[in-house]
Parts: C-alpha cells; sequence; structure tokens
C-alpha cells in the first residue's frame, strides 16, 4: 500500500476549452446524440417526450421537452457537471446512464451551446447554459444563465407541471453551411430530421409499445419492432437465460415474403430500408435498443439470412464485461458467452435458411423442367477460357428483337463487354476478400427484375404458352432463377 502521505503532488485540472472540445470529437451522430437526452427523460420517469425545432439556417434551434420529475437548482447544476455520476457506481435497476456524461456529450457534440431548463413539483423553474464561446473566453468550467426564448420554454413546463427542457442552437455540426432561405438547405435538413424520426422508433420501440409517448413537432412517433411479433408466420425460438438471469436470448424467424403484405413487407425493410441490412443481432440493456442488426463479429450478412433476427436482453449492471459504449452504440460479448451465443445464433439462422429457401423449393420442384438459360457460357479459345453472352438467352434474344434489321452495333457492345470482363480481378478477390460475392441484385431493388420478369411473362401468355408454361420457362432463365418468390405471384 502507498503512503500518499509522503509523496509530493500537484494540482493538474484539464484546460476546459480543450476538454469539452475533445467530448465533440466521440463521435455521436445526431439521431444517437437525440436519444441519449431520450434516455435521461425516461429514466426521469417521463410519460411524454416531445421534440421540436425551428428551421432557421444557422440559427435553428432544436428542443427535447419532457413530463419528468424534473430538477431543482442544485440537482440541475450537478447534472450540468461532465462526469456528474461515476461508471463504477451501482446504478438503479431501470437507470439508463451510466458515465454522467450522456447529456454533455451528445449535447456538445451537436452544438456549441445549450441549455437546461427544469421544474421539479413544489420548487421555481431554474435553467443553466453551457455556452462554448464563454468558456473558451473565460477559461473555466462555468455554465451562464441564459437561454433563447425562455419564457416560451418555461411556459409548455408549466403546464406539463413538472419536467425538463434540452435546447441547442448554434449547431455547428448539422447548419453552419446552411442558409435559412435555400430550400436545398431545409430539405437537406428534413431528410435528417427523418433519419431521426426511424431511428428513435427503433431504439425506443419497446418503451412505445408500454404506453410511453414521444412526439416529433407534434406527431407522434410510431415504434418499429424488429421482430414484427404478431405477424402471421413469424416463428420465435424458446428464449436462453444465461447469467442468473442477466443475459437473455431469444432468436425470430420472420415470415417469409408470400406471406407478408406489401405494407408488412415494407415495414419488414426497417430505417434502413433494406431487409439484409437489418438481419443480426439486436442488443438491448434494460429494453433501450444499443446495437441493431449487426451480427457483432460473428457471421456476414448474406441475404439468405435475412428473415434471421436475434433479441439479446442485458441488465445494465453488465457494461463493463459487454464493452458498452459512452455512446451506447457499441457492445462486444465477453469471451465466456460467445461460444453459447454463437450456438444460439447459429440455430435460428439454419431455420431461416429453410424458410427463405421453402418458398423458392416448392416453386421450383414444380416448375424446371425446362431447358436452362445461363447468362454466360464458358467458352475455349486457343486453348484459353473465355466467357461469352449466351446469345439464346430469351433477354438477349427479345433486345435484338427490338433492334433495326441490322443488330452489328448490338452485336459489337455484347463482345467489347465479353472481352472485357475483369476474369483475373474476380478471381483474386474470391481467394483474397473476407466480403462474400453477392447474388444478382442483391442490396438494390428488385424493380427492374420484377418488371422485366412481369413483362417476360405477359409477352409469352400473348404467345400462346400457359400459364404453367410461361412460369416453368421464366425460372429457368437466370438472374430470375435467384429470385422464384416473384414467380408465383404473376398473373
Amino acid at each position: 500500500m502507498i503512503d500518499y502521505s509522503k509523496i509530493e503532488s500537484t494540482l493538474a485540472p484539464p484546460e476546459a476549452s480543450s476538454m469539452i472540445e475533445t467530448f465533440r470529437a466521440i463521435g455521436y451522430s445526431i439521431e444517437t446524440a437525440i436519444a441519449d437526452l431520450i434516455d435521461n427523460s425516461i429514466t426521469a420517469n417521463a410519460q411524454n417526450i416531445w421534440i421540436d425545432y425551428e428551421w432557421n439556417g444557422p440559427s435553428t434551434i432544436l428542443s427535447v421537452t419532457d413530463d419528468g420529475v424534473g430538477m431543482n437548482n442544485e440537482e440541475l447544476i450537478q447534472a450540468m457537471k461532465p462526469g456528474s455520476t461515476s461508471p463504477l457506481d451501482v446504478r438503479k435497476e431501470h437507470d439508463l446512464g451510466r458515465f454522467g456524461l450522456g447529456l454533455k456529450t451528445a449535447s456538445f457534440s451537436q452544438c456549441r451551446k445549450f441549455a437546461v431548463l427544469s421544474l421539479k413539483e413544489h420548487y421555481h423553474p431554474v435553467y443553466w447554459c453551457w455556452d462554448l464561446d464563454y468558456v473558451k473566453h473565460q477559461k473555466s468550467w462555468s455554465l451562464i444563465k441564459y437561454c433563447p426564448s425562455t419564457e416560451n420554454y418555461l411556459e409548455k413546463l408549466k403546464e406539463t407541471k413538472h419536467g425538463t427542457t434540452v435546447v441547442w442552437w448554434d449547431i455547428d455540426r448539422l447548419t453552419s453551411n446552411t442558409r435559412a432561405d435555400s430550400d436545398q438547405s431545409k430539405s437537406q435538413f428534413l431528410e435528417i430530421m427523418e433519419i431521426v424520426k426511424k431511428h428513435l422508433a427503433m431504439v425506443f420501440h419497446r418503451f412505445i409499445d408500454e404506453g410511453l409517448k414521444i412526439f416529433f413537432r407534434d406527431r407522434k412517433i410510431n415504434a418499429w419492432d424488429p421482430f414484427m411479433i404478431g405477424s402471421e408466420g413469424l416463428q420465435s425460438k424458446p428464449e436462453s437465460i444465461l447469467e442468473n438471469g442477466k443475459v437473455r436470448i431469444k432468436g425470430f424467424v420472420l415470415p417469409h415474403r408470400s406471406k407478408l403484405s406489401v405494407e408488412q413487407y415494407l415495414y419488414g425493410k426497417g430505417p434502413q430500408d433494406s431487409w439484409t441490412a437489418h438481419q443480426g443481432f439486436y442488443v438491448y440493456r434494460n429494453k433501450r435498443l444499443l446495437v441493431s442488426g449487426d451480427w457483432l463479429g460473428m457471421f456476414k450478412k448474406e441475404v439468405h439470412y435475412d428473415l434471421c433476427r436475434v433479441r439479446i436482453d442485458l441488465t445494465n449492471d453488465l457494461d463493463e464485461e459487454w464493452q458498452i459504449d459512452i455512446r451506447k452504440s457499441v457492445a462486444r460479448p465477453p469471451a465466456k458467452l460467445k461460444e453459447t451465443i454463437l450456438s444460439i445464433a447459429k440455430d435460428a439462422r439454419m431455420q431461416a435458411l429453410e424458410v427463405y429457401r421453402h418458398k423458392g423449393k416448392v416453386v421450383k420442384r414444380k416448375l424446371t423442367k425446362n431447358e436452362y438459360f445461363p447468362f454466360w457460357e464458358e467458352r475455349t479459345r486457343h486453348g484459353k477460357r473465355f466467357y461469352r453472352l449466351n446469345r439464346n438467352h430469351p433477354l438477349i434474344k427479345e433486345l435484338k428483337k427490338t433492334q433495326d434489321t441490322d443488330t452489328s452495333r448490338l452485336e459489337q457492345l455484347l463482345q467489347f463487354i465479353e472481352e472485357t470482363v475483369p476474369v483475373p480481378l474476380i478471381t483474386l478477390q474470391e481467394s483474397e476478400d473476407e466480403k462474400p460475392h453477392g447474388q444478382p441484385f442483391e442490396g438494390r431493388g428488385h424493380d427492374a427484375i420484377i418488371t422485366t420478369m412481369s413483362a417476360m411473362y405477359d409477352n409469352l401468355r400473348k404467345e400462346g404458352r400457359t400459364e404453367e408454361q410461361a412460369k416453368a420457362l421464366i425460372i429457368n432463365i437466370e438472374p430470375f432463377n435467384f429470385y422464384p418468390e416473384y414467380i408465383e405471384h404473376l398473373k
């Protein structure tokens, strides 16, 4: 044990402005920053949360108001201190915080000035502000009593009788290069606000389903449930309980597209508008989503596993074990649990793969009786391997029909494509790159596939083919053979 009484010491306080500028570089996005503010509202037992903004280019103001318990003056000053609570402290069971930095780092990451106004029952309303320009000028950790439109925000709090409002202005990370009178600037801002709404609908979906109301410009945000619980055809695996109930894992296999309406299918694509992007683990801490659609380094994302989503629930005393970061956007399972988690995920993935392929297998078994039409053919020339576009492919034959009598220009183009296929590069990438090779049209919209498939079906029916014959021909044509689920909807 060191006897510190015999060792010389000196103070080395951090320089205020430099430290706060460091906080600004932690890496929040606007949506994760606002989510951090909402964490505080939920911890304060808020039932309603209002997010609002006043667009004015570089002078735009954004606010988050809740009807939680509120704070008195001493509590607010404490809450405004960076590191207001220690991450080593034992947290209340339902506390969503950890470092005592969320309010400050989230706000600093987006703006140079922010105020917090609060009203606690039986107390007068109070407010304080962090102004980074003032901190830089004074070279001290000093709050100032200032907020734009103070009375308006206090009036809102008085209506709720208790609660807290966080106000951001000088939002330089988002609006510094905008103009209030620019339609383009406003449009870009509104697009970002749409991303914020979708993110909040996902991160807090379990709270919203339990009654929390989050309003964005007075319009209620509806929850986005990644597991589509309640949908016909949803398969859920038994829940695995680990670490004496501190870790709970449950796999979900979402319904095949054939069982979903158009609205349900679009809903399943989620905030990122992609089924593939949303496959994977969903890690929650006290029902608050931390990580969404990520295989945590255990698997690569492949379209065949689009229907697999695995929920992991953690208590809030596992932050260190799971390496939860300040932004609450990273979680890494401890080594002792990886094998178990891997096994549970593999089981869910295998079942998802079967569901994904089942419809295609049924259709293929019924229809794969005709000649197969690949798009590319392998040929040998002068003892070397080359690849040639299949001139008998129905799409190429159809294209030739639409040309004038002279198809030499089209033939010339096809030859140029054939002669410039980067086979050596593809071979090298396949052998060295960890990324899997994508199937045709993977990760892109399938409108081109559906439109072309439908047009070919219509032409075949006009030529006198039966419905069964037309579908049988199409299912044997590359790349339509990769998407048998669309075949059964042709009419």
